[in-house]
């Protein structure tokens, strides 16, 4: 507990509110005692859509990371998604990259505070759904936001992740 009295942040948790602060981010990072580290799991505790969740995954474009801030909704279309990019190729990360590139684990990828500069495409489909969840730093914490504070704090590019 904090000297207010509020609960204190896992420290990872913690290190993705201060940056989502220091970015200028709107939304109170939460912890849940269940895990939110997939999709469905975070859409149940937090009593919203699917579509509501926007989880980062990690991929390589040929040989270049890039992180796909993507609905819950959606399962991303690889071949559809180089042609979005001009790439070649699309493969997922393993989970040691995704560790590397974003310097959190699987589940809890948040859209800040890496340690790296990835490029950054976020779906289309989450634009107009008001308020999105999205992870901060650990499974179990998340933070409201929205697609226009996404796009702003990390200068992401919208795309189709999805083919026709």
């Amino acid at each position: 507990m904090t000297a207010d009295g509020a609960p204190q942040l896992h420290r990872s948790a913690q290190r993705v509110a201060d940056a989502l602060d220091a970015v200028g981010a709107t939304g109170e990072v939460r912890e849940f005692a269940q895990p939110t580290r997939t999709s469905a799991e975070a859409a149940a505790a937090l009593g919203c859509s699917l579509a509501a969740i926007a989880s980062c995954l990690v991929l390589f474009a040929d040989d270049a990371s890039v992180v796909v801030i993507k609905s819950g909704a959606h399962r991303v279309d690889l071949g559809h998604l180089a042609g979005q990019l001009g790439a070649a190729s699309v493969r997922q990360a393993t989970a040691a990259e995704v560790r590397e590139v974003t310097g959190q684990p699987i589940g809890g990828v948040a859209p800040v505070n890496w340690p790296t500069q990835p490029r950054v495409v976020i779906d289309e489909a989450l634009d107009g759904l008001g308020e999105i969840w999205s992870a901060a730093g650990t499974p179990n914490a998340v933070f409201p936001t929205s697609f226009d504070e996404l796009r702003r704090i990390t200068g992401a590019a919208p795309v189709s992740v999805v083919g026709a």
